[in-house]
């Protein structure tokens, strides 16, 4: 495999309410590590990769069983500092037919948000590193946190080391604060190798819209996002169609400078947990561009743990290559 994936984000605790019940339905709460960049890194630990955790976290019950978590996945958790402040939380009502799942963000004042910009060393964090990952959900906590992804971008471009950036675009996390995405999130994709958006996300960083449907727009999209930031190589993304809460249509897509590749879709039913699919999508395609696959077999990749990941309850996909290759050979017999 290649060098070390360092990820950059918070650590969370997710509460859900028990099966699919309305939050506090019952005076119960099922509890699971959680948080976008976490997500990747799991994922991509269990497919073999060697992983590091950046974050910050306070010195108490709740952040130190985070970083268990972490660590009990195959990530170095080296990185992740403990410090003044409070644990971010984030509440979870889970869907069930055509009623949607909800999210309650309770991450305000958290350690990882109050930490200075400066907190980071980049260059001893970095060193060594094949691949940096970050989302659009840690510059939206605030002007600490922005400025923060900011540095580890800058540092990661000037000492050669890919980065792959998921837009991971959350309104209510943005509106909280006076931020202006648009301009944080442009220098950042300007920083980037390795995008995961769809046409809304480049229609947000360039203020234009994009005509056409499905395949033809988000090529369209790609283009022009090509054009507009010289130093990007790839975006991926997924396409859903939500039947009801328990059935889903995905497809994976991948564009390059030269072409993009789109596969048909794929029905995922009888679904366990969505939350994290996306995160699955991007450690599947990283694994894919990390291990030299072809772009067919990278979207495949990228695809396969992202469904699979549907069927596991948490935030972060369990799954090894062995899984992968189960599921794109279609064997759903039990295996013995």
């Amino acid at each position: 495999m290649a060098g070390r994936i360092v990820c950059f984000g918070e650590l969370l605790l997710r509460l859900t309410a028990p099966g699919r019940e309305l939050l506090l339905q019952t005076p119960r709460l099922d509890v699971v590590v959680g948080g976008a960049e976490a997500n990747v890194g799991i994922g991509l630990a269990n497919l073999g990769h060697a992983v590091a955790m950046v974050s910050a976290v306070p010195d108490n019950a709740l952040g130190r069983a985070a970083v268990q978590f972490v660590r009990s996945q195959g990530c170095d958790a080296s990185g992740v500092q403990y410090r003044d402040g409070r644990m971010g939380l984030y509440f979870l009502t889970q869907g069930a037919g055509l009623r949607a799942s909800d999210i309650v963000y309770d991450r305000a004042a958290s350690a990882f948000a109050e930490a200075p910009a400066d907190a980071f060393d980049w260059r001893t964090l970095l060193d060594g590193a094949a691949m940096l990952h970050l989302s659009g959900i840690t510059p939206a906590l605030g002007p600490a946190t922005a400025e923060a992804a900011l540095r580890a971008a800058r540092a990661a471009k000037e000492m050669g080391v890919a980065v792959s950036f998921d837009g991971n675009y959350r309104a209510r996390l943005w509106e909280a604060w006076d931020s202006d995405p648009r301009a944080i999130l442009t220098e950042l994709v300007g920083l980037v190798d390795t995008m995961f958006g769809n046409h809304r996300d480049v229609s947000l960083l360039l203020g234009k819209s994009f005509s056409g449907d499905g395949a033809d727009r988000r090529r369209e999209a790609a283009e022009a996002a090509f054009a507009a930031f010289p130093n990007l190589k790839r975006i991926a993304s997924t396409a859903r169609h939500v039947d009801d809460a328990d059935r889903h249509r995905i497809a994976a897509r991948v564009d390059t400078r030269e072409r993009g590749y789109q596969t048909e879709e794929v029905v995922v039913a009888g679904i366990i947990d969505r939350i994290g699919g996306g995160d699955a999508f991007a450690a599947g395609t990283l694994h894919g561009v990390l291990s030299g696959q072809d772009l067919e077999a990278t979207v495949a990749s990228g695809l396969a743990l992202t469904c699979l990941k549907h069927s596991l309850p948490g935030d972060a996909s369990l799954f090894r290559q062995a899984d992968i290759d189960a599921f794109l050979e279609g064997g759903l017999d039990v295996r013995r």
